[in-house]
């Protein structure tokens, strides 16, 4: 865990539910994934979900939504590769930052706000990541 998840919120993050002193467990192993995906990579909800052997989809996006600015919360992400509503500038700052791969949006997409390409960016949880170790 590379931050006290105690203490406020990391700079660019969304705006999120209330911070507690004690993250509940399952918030806390979501957001440990989520601290060992690569810059430039991504996971999905169900993807991390999967790694952990526990919850689902939408158990990871409500530790997100709650907790989730604890933490690279811009790398995990929808299996559609769409970047989080009211968020993708923000989002997409962080993206290009760290080179993560994007697809050009469709010219009749809202906004032109291009996608995640999710064939490049996607994290296997096992290879490329913090000492290319697999997890356990």
């Amino acid at each position: 865990m590379s931050e006290d998840r105690t203490s406020g919120s990391r700079a660019g993050a969304p705006p999120v539910g209330p911070v507690t002193t004690e993250l509940p467990v399952y918030a806390e192993r979501v957001l440990d994934v989520a601290d060992l995906i690569p810059p430039g990579r991504v996971m999905t909800y169900g993807d991390v979900a999967e790694w952990l052997g526990d919850g689902g989809p939408r158990q990871v996006g409500r530790v997100m939504a709650l907790y989730g600015s604890m933490a690279p919360w811009w790398r995990v992400v929808r299996a559609d590769g769409a970047l989080l509503p009211g968020h993708e500038l923000r989002a997409l700052g962080h993206y290009r930052e760290e080179g993560t791969p994007l697809r050009a949006a469709p010219r009749d997409a809202d906004g032109h706000v291009p996608r995640l390409d999710m064939k490049r960016a996607r994290w296997d949880g096992v290879t490329g990541g913090p000492g290319d170790e697999a997890h356990i």
